[in-house]
């Protein structure tokens, strides 16, 4: 497929974080570009104003006329039902349709292609890995899931001849990539809806990086079992972050390559996943050959992604952080990084699961995992693209929850049990809407300061 020739692209699902990169790719690539979502939010709001037409019900007459045409090219998203109009519409006559995985795949097979995967992780290293090119000076254009403090935007640069890109493991959508240099953050069992169990998944990450023949341009934790170059915290990997220390509330280290010892690093996110997923970018960015002073520049200015423990108030008398996580293993790294800030301090942690299938596999660790922070606000299941499965509730798995400091409550009353708290630092943590109530949880932890 030629995306030379196609003038118009129309999304279904723009809104996802994933696609709307995609859809900011291809509006600066002089594009028309249209789509539908399900509801209106601030990213969707964002793409409006940057020139594409956006509309949130399912209806053919919305369409605007001129993606009529044949040289339109339309993107969709696996959570897409089968019941959707405009789908249904676009397959009964023909349409050129592509799942966004497939349209990545057009998109970098000509490039040089970074490729980022693991079940934790990648938005992190990617993002973090397209800052350093771009600020390097590389003609990089970077596809990232989340969006990033420094740009507040999903897409760093608009270069042509270099991309990153997450390399997602739902759907097995990261076999769908062309990638010249790659890492895998982790490889826990997840999407086992998808995958069905842990060897499952392992193999196709297996199947992943055996796409890139050279494996000294695969890069992998030190305990993983894949074949790459190893990367390591205190430990024995060819890449590996030695001398941690903490300074003026942020991380400085130093790096142990093959070749030679960069030293004294600074960067400020906290945790230490965090320093694993920037040694990842630094053994990809050194590996392509960006110099050590640029890489330092970079990470010492690389600000964070939002809803990656993005501190949302942060003062001495409280302080709100809200997070991503979603998986028992994400939660873990969130508890440890808040308890290495603030070791003292009760921690209250609201949590809303994220789909069904997944609260049903991991329902024992996320109970294990929640059960370290003092106090414990759960909401309901978001079910994204899930039907309700019978006994899969939040009651269920606070009932697990070993911490009797726990509680579930609706949306209307959340901000209401948050405020009765005498707690000083407080988490929401999650995949599903719960990022959409954060400014007003911030607004009301700042009256009641």
């Amino acid at each position: 497929m030629n995306l030379y020739q196609i003038q118009n692209v129309y999304f279904i699902g723009i809104g996802g974080i994933g696609m709307s990169a995609l859809a900011r790719y291809f509006i600066r690539s002089g594009k028309n570009v249209a789509g539908y979502d399900r509801t209106n939010t601030p990213l969707t709001n964002e793409l409006i104003a940057e020139g594409i037409q956006i509309h949130f019900e399912d209806e053919i007459a919305l369409i605007p006329s001129t993606f009529f045409v044949e040289n339109t090219l339309i993107v969709t998203t696996p959570a897409v039902p089968i019941t959707h109009v405009q789908w249904n519409y676009f397959v009964e006559r023909d349409f050129v349709i592509k799942k966004r995985a497939e349209v990545l795949g057009i998109i970098t097979k000509d490039t040089y292609c970074f490729a980022v995967a693991g079940t934790h992780g990648k938005t992190t290293t990617s993002a973090i890995l397209g800052h350093v090119l771009f600020q390097s000076g590389v003609d990089v254009t970077a596809f990232v899931g989340g969006i990033l403090e420094n740009y507040n935007s999903n897409l760093v640069g608009k270069g042509t001849t270099v991309t990153v890109v997450e390399a997602d493991e739902f759907d097995r959508s990261f076999l769908q990539l062309f990638p010249d240099m790659a890492c895998v953050t982790s490889m826990d069992a997840d999407h086992l809806d998808i995958y069905g169990d842990k060897e499952a998944i392992e193999n196709s990450f297996r199947e992943f990086a055996g796409k890139i023949e050279n494996k000294s341009f695969v890069f992998v934790p030190q305990e993983m079992n894949l074949d790459g170059i190893s990367c390591s915290i205190n430990g024995s990997g060819k890449f590996n972050i030695q001398n941690i220390r903490i300074e003026n509330s942020q991380y400085v280290f130093d790096v142990q390559t093959p070749n030679e010892k960069i030293s004294n690093l600074e960067f400020a996110l906290p945790g230490k996943h965090n320093l694993m997923n920037a040694l990842m970018a630094i053994a990809m960015s050194k590996t392509y050959g960006i110099s050590n002073d640029n890489i330092a520049a970079a990470l010492a200015n690389f600000i964070g992604i939002k809803r990656r423990f993005s501190f949302q108030i942060k003062s001495e008398k409280r302080v709100y952080i809200d997070d991503y996580a979603h998986h028992p293993t994400e939660i873990n790294a969130v508890h440890q990084a808040v308890r290495e800030l603030y070791p003292d301090r009760k921690v209250v942690a609201v949590f809303q699961p994220h789909l069904f299938s997944r609260t049903k596999d991991f329902g024992a660790d996320f109970a294990k995992s929640l059960s370290q922070f003092d106090e414990i606000i759960l909401l309901e299941i978001y079910p994204a693209r899930e039907k309700p499965m019978e006994g899969i509730t939040s009651k269920w798995l606070l009932n697990q929850i070993e911490n009797k400091n726990k509680n579930l409550v609706s949306k209307p009353d959340l901000i209401p049990s948050i405020l009765k708290s005498d707690a000083t630092v407080f988490i929401t943590i999650g995949a599903g809407d719960i990022g959409e109530m954060v400014p007003e949880i911030k607004e009301a932890l700042y009256e009641n300061l």
